[in-house]
């Protein structure tokens, strides 16, 4: 079932992600009201915007009522990190919470991977498929789109705890402090996301240096935000004859300052009272 789950919520990003993006669809604009007269169309309404939202509440519907009825005695898990919480599909509520959770999870974790993507700027016209589902966030300010994931997530928990502590999926903060720690520890936790776009284009920019794969943009857009992960290596010698290390070096670099983050995350909160 967690590879069912997981598949839906990339279903449920595709419906968000053509929600975001048609409306920069040109065949999607209405017909000039001078050929209103003497056209007719020819096929049926297209698909509005609005209809993509309803898809996506009903897919999230329908997967809580599937696992409700198809696997009773699952258990479905929401990996925060630091926490994970978990929800009983013998209760309809709780596992409804789980599915619009889990999907909110899958959303928040694109889009901070996105904020990443769109700090580093790219060129362009790749950059531009970056830009279209973060709209204006794009274009703010390079701090605030750097401290967005933290705060945006660590609000987005404190007010999910309740109702995970109502629903007894959480044990009850023995203070307002406590849960506003929680939050932030939770949303600082966000930004280790970010390993996995950094690791991918690490990577990438590797395989390129040894396969040519012709000039396409993309591989342009791969080697240009690379070099701003190798360029603090520039001056260790990392290279041996034809072969640069520096990709390779930086990869590991960047996991193991994720998992050093991440331990000192999860201490940071198991010391928090309970």
């Amino acid at each position: 079932m967690g590879i069912v789950d997981f598949i839906l919520n990339l279903a449920g990003l595709l419906l968000w992600l053509n929600w975001r993006s048609i409306r920069f669809d040109p065949l999607a604009k209405r017909t000039p009201a001078t050929l209103m007269g003497t056209l007719r169309p020819a096929a049926p309404k297209k698909l509005r915007r609005w209809h993509l939202l309803v898809f996506l509440v009903a897919l999230l519907l329908l997967r809580a009522i599937i696992y409700r009825w198809i696997a009773p005695f699952w258990i479905g898990k929401l990996d925060m990190g630091v926490i994970v919480s978990s929800f009983r599909s013998d209760s309809f509520f709780g596992i409804l919470l789980f599915s619009f959770l889990s999907f909110g999870v899958a959303l928040g974790t694109f889009f901070v991977g996105l904020l990443f993507l769109s700090l580093l700027s790219g060129p362009e016209p790749i950059h531009g498929l970056v830009k279209i589902p973060l709209g204006r966030v794009d274009g703010w300010p390079r701090w605030a789109k750097f401290l967005l994931p933290l705060f945006v997530t660590a609000i987005l928990w404190w007010l999910a705890s309740w109702l995970l502590v109502w629903l007894q999926v959480l044990p009850p903060p023995v203070s307002v402090a406590q849960r506003l720690e929680q939050s932030l520890v939770i949303g600082l936790g966000s930004y280790l996301i970010w390993k996995f776009p950094a690791g991918a284009i690490l990577a990438l920019h590797l395989l390129n240096s040894y396969i040519y794969f012709g000039r396409h943009p993309f591989w342009k857009y791969i080697n240009v935000t690379a070099q701003k992960f190798l360029a603090p290596l520039e001056r260790i010698p990392l290279r041996a004859g034809k072969v640069d290390f520096a990709p390779v070096a930086a990869i590991v670099l960047v996991f193991l300052l994720a998992e050093l983050a991440a331990r000192g995350l999860n201490l940071l909160y198991a010391r928090l009272p309970f």
